[in-house]
């Protein structure tokens, strides 16, 4: 996709690098790596840098007095563990200086039947609860989900409080699509919580294209190990 005029004539460098959490939750990920990843996030001015929590407290060190959020992870990656394991984890990380949570559900509680949403709602409810004011993003995993329990989920997150609607780990079949991103914004919206949750797109954005295509329908955060090249080349061709 090219990008439009009316895009390029309202962001820049700055501005997108803005809308991205740093990433980096590789099992094999070294205390040297999550360093230069901070240093990156500074040097580019993004929202957040996103590490598991092993790194968290390294990271809050790295990002001390700077405007870029310290965040972890919760449940991750398979979201597969009691709620009350999710409160406790997020407890800790807040005590360990993290300022936002990405929370993964536990989606075989979503998908096996009617209950699905209620026991969705309980569980995202308990983490927004323990986290207080720090904001609570919510991992659906889409890649496992139809479309319509993208929506049902969209709707139950947003309405338990969260923060954000998060699409993917990174780590399951796929990651962000655009359709992901217009469901996620048209059940939020269906649930009049557009203006109070926001949607984070993450798992396999590695290209400029498809960081914008994902912004264009609707992402307001995107999530990804690879946005020093991402913005890299957007400078590029900004320059052409």
């Amino acid at each position: 996709m090219e990008m439009t005029t009316q895009f390029n004539s309202h962001i820049t460098s700055q501005t997108l690098a803005a809308r991205f959490d740093h990433t980096l939750l590789r099992a094999d990920a070294t205390p040297e790596q999550i360093t230069s990843l901070c240093a990156e996030a500074l040097q580019l001015g993004c929202a957040a840098v996103c590490v598991n929590p092993a790194y968290l407290p390294l990271a809050v060190r790295e990002l001390e007095g700077s405007p870029v959020l310290p965040i972890t992870v919760i449940g991750f990656p398979l979201g597969a563990v009691p709620a009350s394991w999710k409160v406790e984890e997020t407890r800790r990380a807040i005590d360990m200086g993290g300022r936002e949570i990405d929370m993964v559900i536990n989606v075989g509680l979503l998908v096996a039947g009617p209950e699905g949403a209620r026991n969705l709602q309980e569980e995202v409810s308990a983490v927004v609860r323990a986290a207080g004011e720090v904001p609570v993003k919510v991992i659906i995993e889409t890649a496992l989900l139809t479309p319509e329990l993208i929506g049902t989920a969209s709707r139950v997150c947003a309405n338990a409080g969260a923060a954000f609607v998060k699409t993917s780990t990174g780590f399951s079949s796929r990651g962000a699509s655009v359709d992901d991103i217009r469901i996620i914004a048209a059940a939020i919206k269906d649930a009049g919580r557009d203006k109070t949750c926001r949607i984070k797109a993450s798992g396999g954005i590695k290209s400029l294209d498809q960081a914008l295509s994902l912004i264009e329908a609707g992402a307001h955060r995107i999530g990804s190990s690879g946005t020093v090249s991402i913005v890299r080349e957007f400078v590029q061709r900004k320059g052409t």
